[in-house]
Parts: structure tokens; sequence; C-alpha cells
């Protein structure tokens, strides 16, 4: 703040009240973290794949029915990595599906594991979302 000669006298602030605020982005914290946990401890294997097929979630079950680990999968395209030839077209198309917002429920699937250990998978696939809606 400068007087009428142009010399500083002063300073005005402003402030906000940005409790609610602050207390909303911890409540927001606090739920994305248990639903982070929830999916990495639950006792099915979870997946997630991007827009490009790529994945970007492996929980522990996935890991330890498979034998990759979420550090090996990340980023990797699910269909062509780790689905079995045969498979790649039919389970490709569900994803697919899924990803344009047509769920697939109690589809099934060999797997093999890293050890070459044909598991038999149930897929359960469905559209996931981001905070937009998209």
């Amino acid at each position: 703040r400068k007087d009428a000669t142009g010399q500083i006298v002063g300073v005005v602030g402003v402030g906000q009240d940005i409790t609610e605020m602050k207390t909303a982005q911890a409540e927001q914290q606090r739920v994305a973290d248990d639903l982070t946990l929830l999916i990495d401890t639950a006792n099915a294997p979870i997946f997630g794949i991007d827009s490009d097929g790529l994945v970007n979630e492996w929980n522990r079950k996935a890991a330890e029915i498979t034998g990759f680990s979420k550090a090996e999968v990340m980023g990797k395209d699910l269909v062509k990595t780790y689905i079995t030839s045969e498979f790649q077209d039919s389970v490709g198309e569900v994803l697919r599906n899924a990803l344009g917002g047509t769920q697939t429920d109690n589809y099934e699937f060999p797997l093999y594991t890293k050890d070459g250990e044909r598991v038999e998978v149930l897929l359960n696939a469905t559209t996931r979302k981001d905070a937009t809606g998209q």
C-alpha cells in the first residue's frame, strides 16, 4: 500500500477460509487410499488396462496366481504379452467392449503363468472411468 506521494506505508492482504476445502480433500484422499488397499489386498486377481490395452493395475492376487510381479507387467500390452495366442482375439474383444462401455460377465479363458502352468480364469470386464466420466 502506498500513500499519496508513492511511499510504501503498509501491506493489504486478502485471505480466504479454506478449512472445508482442506477437509474435503483429506476425505477424498482417505477414500482413494481405502479403495487402493481394497484392490491390492482382494482375494481375487484384479487388473486394469488403459485405453491402449496397457496394464495400469495389477494386484497382489494377480501376481500370486500368474507369477508376474506388478513391476513386470505395468505398461505392457496385456493381451499380446500375457494371453495365449488362441485367445488373444476373443479376450481382446472382451476388453475392447469394456473400454467402449459394454460389460462382459463370466468369460472363461486359460492363462499361462510365468512357469508355464495353465490357469483357468473367469473374467468380468467393466468400464473404468476417470473423475470426469471419460
